[in-house]
């Protein structure tokens, strides 16, 4: 057992503040800037910008620039640290608490839910997303992605990434307006480009919206090794995220076909 003299875990430490626990959990469901957590959590934005700090400080969230308006910025909830953490105060506590990082796929079973990923060219973000979901539920979920400007083909590194390191194969799929699927039902919108946030069109009051902030992986830059390395390392980001969107579907009380 612990110490009664043992300092508090770091986590227990930062997360223990009811405004910073607040903003984890408001962060938790997706992507938000600062004003959009100012009003969510009802603070004014030297407060929350004064958490979000020292949230940063414990590598709990990051930030990244948002693509679409470069002076604004996306928060986003540091998962597989935030699991690390957990684990490690647990263990501080008793070793038989120190859990598992891994969250658990939804039972089977239950009524197939239906999930749209949207970035701009739906080329290699929300492609990479719907693979992986596909790839994870084993077909339990309808999943589906478009673009709000698609491109002409997928690009060809997002095909080589899942094909070498995820086993899947999606050369055969081709980029989709969004504009197609007016009308169809989601339980879940989940948008991956900052520009596409602004312009996805609603899908009904029923659909959940979720942000994660993904840059451009084609965009990183001019050559081939180049763009495969951001490619990869953008899948690899997608595949955290999938993995621990799982036990939120799972926990999703209704789903429509």
């Amino acid at each position: 057992m612990a110490s009664s003299e043992q300092a508090l875990p770091a986590f227990v430490r930062l997360a223990a503040h009811t405004l910073r626990w607040r903003l984890l959990s408001e962060l938790a469901a997706g992507d938000l800037r600062v004003r959009e957590l100012m009003t969510l959590v009802g603070a004014p934005q030297n407060l929350v910008s004064y958490h979000l700090r020292l949230l940063r400080d414990g590598d709990l969230v990051t930030v990244t620039r948002s693509s679409r308006d470069g002076r604004d910025s996306y928060y986003r909830l540091n998962l597989d640290r935030c699991a690390q953490a957990l684990a490690s105060a647990g263990a501080a506590l008793h070793p038989a608490l120190r859990g598992v990082p891994e969250p658990p796929a939804p039972p089977p079973g239950r009524p197939r839910l239906s999930v749209l990923f949207a970035c701009t060219g739906n080329s290699a973000r929300s492609p990479i997303a719907e693979a992986l979901l596909r790839h994870h539920t084993a077909g339990r979920v309808t999943v589906t992605s478009a673009g709000s400007r698609p491109a002409a083909r997928v690009h060809p590194h997002a095909v080589r990434v899942l094909r070498e390191q995820y086993g899947i194969d999606i050369a055969d799929r081709r980029p989709r307006h969004l504009d197609t699927l007016r009308g169809r039902r989601f339980d879940y919108v989940i948008t991956l480009c900052d520009k596409v946030r602004e312009a996805c069109p609603e899908f009904g009051d029923h659909a959940r919206r979720i942000h994660w902030s993904t840059p451009d992986p084609a965009a990183a830059g001019r050559s081939e090794q180049d763009v495969h390395a951001a490619l990869a390392r953008a899948a690899a980001d997608i595949d955290t995220r999938v993995r621990y969107l799982l036990p939120v579907l799972a926990q999703t009380p209704e789903a429509h076909s």
